[in-house]
């Protein structure tokens, strides 16, 4: 049945009004009753907040910070770090493919229960590859800060460890977390865990953990969304890609893309009349993060000097720097 955090975070949600939360951590309980032979119960709960939205179409509740349903505790601890996300998918300047990817496991998820009462599960595994700075880990955050879910990063530094046996019985903890909790679970630069297994230097030990961790994600059964990232997809091995519903890539910026990332981070400032064309080719190779950078330094130097306006020169030299650094 509930825990002690559920059965708060219920009388919580009720009390606030908030109808799509306590739906959600309902819908938990339900699942945690299955998981322990209640299935009577279980059903009678799910049939329950079935007809309870029936009554209530499009009850999405009031807009605020989710409500913490449960804190890493004991050795989860040292495994998670939970946050609660505000941003939103109109916050970040993506490609159209990448956005239109990540829309529709926003979509999917936010119609999970529609979608398995026909026989479907939403995309729950997605994997998103691409070079530093493009974005991954922000999205991550965005698909929690979208579906108002807490968002869980997996802290690779507590969990690999020398002994490899330990290892993997603390995947087992992490996805025995995705059952209890539903969340955003991030699992960041994935290759640490998911390399490929014929490498001549890896050792048994390591391709026992890939393989534990491959297990645990075909086995995933939870409402949780799995999120991994890497820069380098070349290392993982190829049967990663098959335990996931969906593998998004995310390239260099576009200099349309290019533009919209140094609008927005100069919205606050005076722009001069801007040479796009010789602005597109400094940026060109740069990543949105980079970016983002040579946009905030010519702010900067605008701000403290007296030119007044961010003009075409500064831009360009801001982004040579970064080419610079990056190099």
């Amino acid at each position: 049945m509930a825990n002690a955090d559920q059965v708060k975070a219920l009388i919580k949600s009720h009390a606030e009004g908030d109808d799509t939360r306590f739906y959600s951590i309902a819908l938990q309980v339900a699942a945690r009753a299955a998981r322990s032979g209640q299935g009577h119960l279980a059903q009678e709960l799910r049939d329950l907040v079935d007809s309870l939205r029936a009554e209530k179409p499009g009850s999405v509740g009031p807009k605020r910070t989710p409500v913490p349903v449960a804190k890493p505790r004991g050795e989860l601890a040292d495994l998670l770090s939970v946050s609660y996300p505000t941003t939103r998918m109109a916050d970040l300047v993506l490609e159209p493919s990448v956005r239109t990817q990540l829309e529709r496991v926003v979509r999917e998820q936010r119609q999970h229960d529609r979608l398995r009462s026909q026989g479907f599960h939403p995309l729950s595994r997605v994997l998103l590859i691409g070079p530093p700075g493009t974005g991954k880990t922000l999205s991550a955050s965005a698909l929690a800060g979208e579906l108002r879910l807490p968002l869980f990063v997996i802290r690779l530094d507590g969990l690999i460890t020398k002994f490899m046996g330990e290892t993997a019985a603390k995947l087992r903890l992490v996805f025995d977390a995705l059952l209890d909790t539903r969340g955003v679970y991030l699992f960041d630069e994935v290759d640490a865990l998911g390399g490929e297994r014929s490498r001549e230097n890896d050792v048994g030990e390591i391709r026992r953990v890939l393989n534990s961790f491959l297990q645990f994600l075909e086995q995933d059964r939870s409402d949780s969304l799995l999120v991994a990232a890497t820069n380098h997809p070349q290392l993982l091995d190829r049967a990663m890609f098959r335990r996931f519903d969906s593998v998004i890539e995310y390239p260099l910026p576009t200099p349309d893309v290019a533009r919209a990332v140094i609008r927005n981070r100069l919205a606050t400032v005076k722009l001069g009349r801007i040479g796009w064309n010789k602005v597109d080719a400094a940026a060109s190779g740069l990543s949105h993060a980079e970016i983002t950078l040579a946009a905030e330094r010519a702010a900067k130097d605008t701000i403290l000097g007296e030119a007044g306006r961010v003009d075409t020169p500064a831009l360009v030299s801001a982004l040579v720097e970064r080419h610079s650094r990056t190099g």
